[in-house]
């Protein structure tokens, strides 16, 4: 039997474990795509976004940054009755947002990646943790990530959704020791 971390018992947490989190991603779209997931997610489970996935794919343009930094307020009225997505004004405007923050970054970087993967010097960090519970909530460099991002005038980026932001992106590989992927 295959021994997977604590939280990756069943679906979507099972396929999202194995084929997406912890795996260095670096394509721009993707980590938008990361970026908006990951403050949706603030206040809720995790399993939660992921069975809404499709319905923010379909939402906010396949999250293709530019056409979501053109959203105006019939965009926003629509988005808010959207059931696919979660319907809290603060959280799409704020994905409005990030999307014209995303693209100054870009522009200011080359790629987001570029910029993004310079808090961990461009290489992945591999904690050793034994169980769910030693994973921290954030840390120094999420706390500085979050300090830098709201700073360029992005939202729903404090240090705790930035830390899973890393996680997700493969920028901290948090799978636990016993977790078949941690070696991978």
């Amino acid at each position: 039997m295959v021994k997977r971390c604590e939280w990756a018992t069943k679906e979507p947490n099972l396929t999202y474990h194995d084929n997406e989190w912890g795996r260095p991603e670096h394509n721009d779209q993707k980590l938008f795509e990361f970026l908006i997931l990951e403050g949706a997610q603030a206040g809720l489970s995790w399993v939660t976004i992921l069975k809404r996935r499709e319905g923010y794919r379909k939402a906010f343009s396949n999250f293709d940054a530019k056409k979501v930094a053109k959203y105006d307020n019939t965009k926003v009225n629509k988005l808010l009755k959207d059931e696919s997505i979660i319907r809290n004004k603060l959280k799409i405007n704020s994905a409005i947002n990030n999307a014209k923050q995303f693209l100054k970054v870009q522009k200011e970087f080359g790629t987001f990646d570029n910029y993004i993967w310079s808090f961990v010097e461009h290489k992945p960090i591999k904690n050793k943790f034994k169980k769910l519970s030693d994973l921290p909530a954030s840390n120094m460099i999420s706390e500085k990530m979050s300090k830098d991002l709201k700073k360029r005038g992005f939202n729903f980026v404090g240090p705790t959704i930035c830390y899973a932001l890393m996680q997700a992106i493969g920028m901290i590989n948090d799978h636990t020791s016993g977790c078949f992927m941690h070696q991978k």
